[in-house]
């Protein structure tokens, strides 16, 4: 037997990765679909930010400001921030991987909470370093629990609030809580992605933990509320030297000229975000209040969407099936250690009120 010829070799920790997988697409069979997996705005973009990506698009030939200038002042004249302060990825996605290739090395500890997002533990292993996850109570990050997973080599703490996929919130004090009990070398990374949809006052983004203190991250996404997960936009706000470890590492032009125009635009459309508010104020309780309704769990959640949590893993599989055979496309939790679950984004009304008509005639068959 000839022995197979000798070629280059990744890193062996990468090979140690489970790579993610995005939510379903397609509803395969159906008459149509009703995609409710990825946590998409029902209401989409603004029109302002699409006619201003198409506009962008006529000088495609033309490299992007490398710094996203004119995105970053509108993101601080919004928000109150200092916008040399302020750091644009492709997608917060690509910022919590620079975060972790900035801080993290081999023989270093990455910690998250149990059910956080996926892209944490990939971060955390493709910087060599260690994912470590401290376990949750009551779907929620335990401050407590965060705190005791701590070690000497710990040196990134990434938190998820609101939490995907549970929805969980850790109000203001739980938060800075954490951050005092951390050591003063680990930096504390605060994944607001759903802050635009949080109406509970005990809730704070970060931007002020940042302001107050070294070792302080938040990062933000255009993909949620403001409907452009397609441009791939998100923004975080860090002290001078945090800002100058990533803007080193950095693709020069990461953000592209038509996602940078969209953002502006949406920024300059606060009617529309105050819409796509206000549709999930309106149908999150509702879906959570028909699914509880239905004899199924389901924790509160401050995001748009709801995790459904069915009798054991089975059950969930056989209406993740049943589902998609109506055509409507959730989010299967196994790889989140959730195989007992499924994540349902808030659609339009239809979507909404016809998820839940499909639910219960499957429970019915059940």
């Amino acid at each position: 037997m000839s022995q197979a010829a000798p070629r280059p070799r990744p890193r062996a920790e990468l090979m140690q990765i489970d790579a993610y997988v995005p939510g379903k697409s397609a509803a395969v069979g159906a008459a149509r679909t009703v995609k409710l997996s990825s946590n998409e705005s029902p209401l989409g973009p603004s029109p302002k930010a699409v006619a201003a990506s198409v506009q962008a698009a006529a000088s495609l030939a033309l490299y992007p400001d490398g710094a996203a200038t004119r995105l970053r002042q509108a993101i601080a004249e919004l928000h109150g921030l200092d916008p040399n302060r302020i750091l644009c990825g492709n997608g917060s996605d690509e910022l919590l991987g620079l975060i972790a290739q900035a801080f993290l090395r081999p023989g270093d500890e990455g910690l998250y909470s149990q059910f956080g997002f996926l892209s944490y533990p990939i971060a955390i292993r493709a910087a060599g370093a260690t994912p470590i996850a401290a376990p949750e109570r009551d779907w929620s990050a335990d401050v407590d629990a965060l705190l005791g997973s701590v070690s000497e080599k710990t040196r990134v703490v990434f938190l998820a609030n609101p939490n995907n996929p549970t929805g969980a919130m850790l109000t203001r004090g739980e938060v800075r809580r954490l951050h005092a009990g951390l050591p003063r070398d680990a930096l504390l990374l605060i994944d607001a992605a759903y802050a635009e949809y949080v109406a509970d006052e005990a809730y704070e983004s970060g931007a002020e933990l940042v302001e107050a203190h070294e070792n302080v991250v938040m990062t933000r996404t255009f993909s949620k509320a403001y409907g452009l997960a397609g441009a791939r936009l998100g923004w975080l706000y860090a002290k001078p030297y945090v800002i100058d470890a990533l803007s080193r590492i950095r693709g020069p032009f990461n953000v592209n000229a038509p996602a940078q125009a969209a953002g502006v635009a949406a920024l300059g459309d606060p009617e529309h975000l105050a819409a796509a508010v206000a549709h999930n104020a309106r149908w999150l309780p509702w879906l959570r209040r028909q699914i509880l309704d239905l004899g199924l769990e389901a924790p509160p959640s401050h995001g748009n969407f709801v995790l459904i949590r069915f009798r054991d893993g089975a059950q969930a599989k056989d209406a993740d099936a049943a589902l998609t055979a109506s055509g409507y496309v959730l989010r299967g939790m196994d790889a989140y250690g959730l195989p007992d679950c499924l994540r349902v984004t808030v659609g339009d009304e239809d979507a909404n009120q016809g998820v839940i008509a499909a639910l219960q005639q499957f429970l019915a068959r059940a």
